[in-house]
């Protein structure tokens, strides 16, 4: 069963590499399409054996994908973004999926590297190349618009996903957001997609969130509030037209509506991956309004879908910390510490719960570590937190 890699790039050279190592050992060739590139990103992917293909950019992503699966040969395509790796052990279960004669669509898992919120997205990125699958929609382009078409008169197709994180993607990072001006890109095109299609709910979930992360709260809110109006929304969409829903209300201090639409978003029959940051960010709300028990068990039920979520873990902590469940709270914390070395606020807590506890040898430690962490990621922090400490009576030097 031949495999073509398909990719849009533009001004790569630093990500590409670690992108086509992932892949150029599963697939069987790698076509690459160049948007108007100026640096090495049309050289390295000639020296790692791709295809390239030239494009004029004309701010549509579905444009340039459908133009690069001109070029693909293979009876499957997978298709990845410069800034996103194969994660090698979803490779076997790839072979099977694809090796099935009624498979459409292999949704994969994509976890963001670095998230704080959601970490896990699903994505339709692996497909059988027929010709009725195209890619729509000008930003967070996809071939699901297609699919539906094509199984409604072909109905012996099938759409499955495969659970495990199948593509590490650390574009959404908030260095390499600035570096290739993603915001202003994304914008353009979902703005110039929403003037012709204004009521629907996908792009007025994507637009909406861009808007609340960029400071535009009302003109979010409006948008996400228009797509939960639309006549049809899948299961995805509805969760993420409430979660950001929750996160807009949760900023203005409404915690009741903030609540509701967290509580609507996890009752959507989704992937549970795809729930965490609503678990996460309900928690914190519960936290904020003293309802700690409840908190707890919010997040560990974020704990138990994924147990590498560090934050749940300190999160966990914080709630265990403030019910006086010291240790519990301590478990969650070397738990979330285990999962990020660099995370210096749970070695503060940590610190704190050991000095409540009267273990000064285990506080100070802690309290050391998180001064050492902080005086890289947060030098006013680090200071502040020695200061305090010092009018405790307590002398900690970064370790």
């Amino acid at each position: 069963m031949k495999l073509s890699f398909c990719a849009i790039v533009k001004n790569e050279e630093t990500s590409l590499p670690q992108c086509l190592e992932s892949v150029r050992d599963v697939v069987d060739e790698m076509v690459v399409l160049d948007t108007g590139s100026t640096d090495k990103t049309v050289e390295i992917a000639r020296e790692f054996g791709a295809k390239v293909y030239h494009f004029d950019w004309c701010d549509d992503f579905a444009a340039a994908r459908n133009e690069a699966l001109k070029y693909a040969e293979g009876e499957w395509v997978l298709v990845l973004d410069a800034d996103e790796v194969l994660h090698p052990e979803i490779i076997p279960q790839i072979r099977d999926a694809i090796a099935q004669e009624n498979h459409l669509i292999v949704n994969l898992v994509r976890q963001e590297v670095g998230a704080a919120q959601s970490p896990y997205s699903l994505t339709s990125r692996l497909f059988r190349r027929h010709p009725a699958l195209t890619f729509s929609r000008p930003y967070h382009a996809l071939v699901d618009d297609s699919a539906i078409a094509l199984m409604e008169q072909e109905p012996h197709w099938k759409v499955v996903s495969l659970v495990p994180a199948a593509i590490l993607h650390s574009g959404y990072q908030v260095q390499a957001i600035a570096a290739q001006d993603k915001s202003n890109r994304a914008r353009r095109a979902m703005e110039k997609f929403l003037a012709a299609h204004p009521d629907d709910a996908y792009v007025c979930s994507k637009l909406g969130a861009l808007y609340l992360q960029e400071g535009r709260v009302e003109e979010g809110i409006e948008l996400l509030e228009r797509g939960l109006n639309a006549p049809e929304i899948e299961p995805p969409v509805c969760f993420e037209l409430h979660y950001h829903l929750g996160n807009s209300y949760a900023r203005s201090q409404d915690a009741n509506k903030a609540a509701i639409h967290y509580q609507t978003a996890l009752k959507q029959p989704i992937l549970p991956q795809l729930k965490l940051g609503a678990y996460n960010n309900l928690g914190s709300l519960l936290q904020g309004v003293g309802e700690f028990q409840i908190a707890e068990n919010v997040y560990r039920e974020a704990v138990k879908i994924d147990p590498n979520f560090a934050i749940a873990h300190y999160n966990l902590g914080m709630t265990c910390k403030a019910r006086g469940k010291f240790p519990e709270a301590i478990a969650a914390y070397e738990t979330a510490i285990q999962l990020n070395p660099n995370y210096a606020q749970a070695y503060q807590n940590l610190g704190v719960v050991w000095l409540k506890r009267g273990q000064i040898r285990e506080s100070v430690e802690a309290f050391g570590r998180a001064i050492a962490l902080y005086q890289t990621q947060n030098p006013p922090e680090a200071k502040r937190l020695q200061e305090g400490l010092a009018e405790m009576g307590l002398s900690v030097e970064s370790s």
